[in-house]
């Protein structure tokens, strides 16, 4: 029977917009029949019922398609499913399945064919230009765009990622379709904001259906300009980690919790407890005061105002400027001046600031000679160092500090430290004269002998070099240098010697003529002691081998020729201990036996 033969189909086949689109036809012959033929239609809607249009005809062995817009994209396979390629949206339509078994048995079914487009990824954009609390009603926060999708779908509002549930006066939907059948959707939001909002964040999602089952797609989350007044002021000093100092850059920066940011304006309280504008300062009216190389004058009290364009409002914050300093440094000396070589003087230094301060005493190499207010400088000479540096610290402050120089003159006649004397020279020679004396106040140096004087000074030393030929005047009487200043003078003598007359030449002379006669003495020791021996032979024979060029080299020769020859001889009588002419005594010791 026919109600036996059964085909069943899906009832729905979704495919996305370009895609394959597979439609099953299965059927079920009782008694494991054959079918004799397969027939594929699609419904086409007309204005009165809807007609069937063939679209192939299947047999056992081929496939005959029919002259239709599905003839090139059509195919069946051996299960003799549908395929349609290429999908489009004019796809979407309910397709028949009809199997015929015998000449009178058919059954059919049917599968309707849904496309699908996924839409993009949702874009939002934020008021670009900010919305003003002072607003009440609503305002436009921000707008939601889908687009290329199929069937359109649904766009739905977060904050802060909660899903809102505005109301019907605060979304704005539109939907276009597109030239290719897609769908564009645009939601707008409107609602009214408070300043909370200022950090809230805002973004849409897309909603959609796909097999069944309910898709979504987020945009990013955006945050939106919020204009407020401000409610709070606050006045600071930069850099604030350390204490302000003399000769600092220091800023004032004044800063409102508003938006837009209102305009500052700063002032200054005068003694008079009026308030001073400081409006042409630089970069004043954003909120930053700046004070370049602050002194003792810029200490005081400064106020900052702001004024909000939007509701007039005003506030004002204040804050305290404290510079610190060191000033009227000062060091004075006991007892004041003159100061005389052998006194002591105590050297106070002071100053005044608004913090505690220490004090150093250093020298002119820099070197920390002292702490404390008071150097005490005991038994002063001209030697004494006489440049100190009094150096205030503050503690507290770091940076600040303050010195004052101090110069400590010794007053005194001159005093002569240096003399070239005595001085070997030769007559006719030019030689230099020097004189080195040390004095406060400054001395001059003044010589009794005429010649060419340079003078050279250092601090309080001064030195005279005095050029001069030696005449025998000076020879004879040497020079005189004499020092002076207002306090007194001094002088000293250079000697001046002979080299060709001085002791130390006839010593030398002295010595020479003693190291002779010792000689002399050695000598004649010698030959007796080698007589005595029996080396030296008696008569003439002896006499004879001292002129004898074959002489043993072990034999002493002695020969004295000298025209002091009683003085030599006496010598040699002397040590003889006899009292012989000089003729007799020198040839008994060469050639005769006592």
């Amino acid at each position: 029977a026919a109600s036996e033969l059964e085909v069943s189909m899906p009832a729905v086949v979704e495919v996305e917009l370009g895609g394959t689109a597979r439609i099953e036809c299965n059927f079920y012959i009782p008694g494991n029949g054959s079918y004799t033929d397969i027939n594929w239609f699609y419904v086409s809607a007309g204005q009165g019922e809807d007609t069937l249009v063939k679209l192939c005809h299947v047999t056992d062995g081929e496939v005959l398609k029919e002259d239709t817009v599905y003839k090139e994209r059509l195919s069946v396979g051996e299960d003799k499913a549908l395929s349609i390629s290429k999908v489009t949206l004019q796809d979407i339509r309910t397709f028949v399945c009809q199997v015929r078994v015998g000449s009178s048995d058919m059954g059919e079914n049917r599968t309707e064919l849904r496309v699908y487009k996924v839409p993009k990824t949702p874009e939002i954009e934020p008021n670009p230009a900010g919305i003003s609390v002072q607003n009440r009603d609503n305002s436009q926060i921000a707008k939601c765009v889908s687009k290329n999708s199929f069937p359109p779908p649904n766009i739905t509002w977060h904050k802060n990622g909660e899903q809102l549930d505005p109301q019907e006066n605060q979304v704005k939907f539109t939907r276009t379709r597109e030239s290719s059948g897609l769908y564009t959707v645009t939601s707008t939001l409107f609602a009214p904001v408070t300043r909370e909002d200022r950090n809230s964040h805002y973004h849409c999602t897309v909603h959609y259906w796909l097999r069944g089952q309910r898709h979504a797609k987020e945009s990013p989350q955006v945050k939106i300009t919020v204009f407020y007044p401000a409610e709070h002021l606050t006045l600071h000093v930069v850099p604030s980690s350390a204490p302000v100092k003399e000769g600092d850059n220091v800023k004032l920066v004044c800063e409102a919790d508003g938006n837009p940011p209102p305009v500052f304006i700063f002032f200054k309280r005068q003694l008079d407890n009026n308030w001073q504008e400081l409006s042409e300062a630089s970069g004043s009216d954003s909120g930053v005061l700046n004070l370049h190389g602050v002194n003792k004058s810029s200490s005081g009290l400064y106020k900052c105002t702001s004024l909000d364009l939007d509701d007039t409002g005003q506030l004002e914050k204040d804050v305290e400027l404290v510079v610190n300093y060191i000033e009227g440094v000062r060091v004075k000396m006991e007892p004041p001046s003159p100061v005389w070589e052998g006194d002591s003087v105590t050297l106070s230094c002071d100053a005044h600031s608004p913090v505690a301060l220490d004090y150093q005493w250093s020298d002119a190499k820099g070197k920390k000679v002292a702490e404390g207010n008071q150097l005490v400088l005991r038994n002063l000479t001209f030697e004494t160092p006489n440049n100190f540096s009094c150096n205030v610290v503050a503690p507290s402050v770091p940076g600040l500090e303050r010195s004052k120089q101090v110069t400590v003159a010794v007053q005194g006649k001159p005093r002569i430290i240096d003399i070239s004397s005595p001085l070997y020279v030769r007559q006719d020679e030019v030689v230099n004269l020097t004189c080195k004396a040390i004095a406060f106040p400054k001395p001059s140096i003044h010589w009794n002998v005429n010649g060419t004087a340079h003078e050279y000074i250092d601090k309080q030393h001064v030195t005279s070099n005095l050029t001069v030929r030696v005449s025998h005047d000076l020879l004879r009487a040497g020079a005189m240098c004499r020092v002076s200043n207002q306090l007194g003078d001094s002088e000293k003598h250079i000697q001046l010697l002979d080299r060709k007359s001085t002791p130390e030449s006839q010593g030398v002379i002295i010595v020479a003529i003693i190291v002779a006669i010792l000689v002399v003495a050695v000598l004649g020791a010698v030959i007796y002691f080698l007589h005595k021996k029996g080396k030296i032979p008696c008569g003439r024979a002896g006499k004879q081998d001292i002129t004898k060029p074959e002489a043993r080299k072990d034999k002493i020769v002695v020969e004295v020729k000298s025209d002091k020859l009683s003085e030599e001889a006496g010598l040699l009588q002397g040590a003889n201990g006899d009292k012989r002419p000089a003729a007799d005594q020198v040839g008994r010791g060469v050639g005769h036996c006592p």
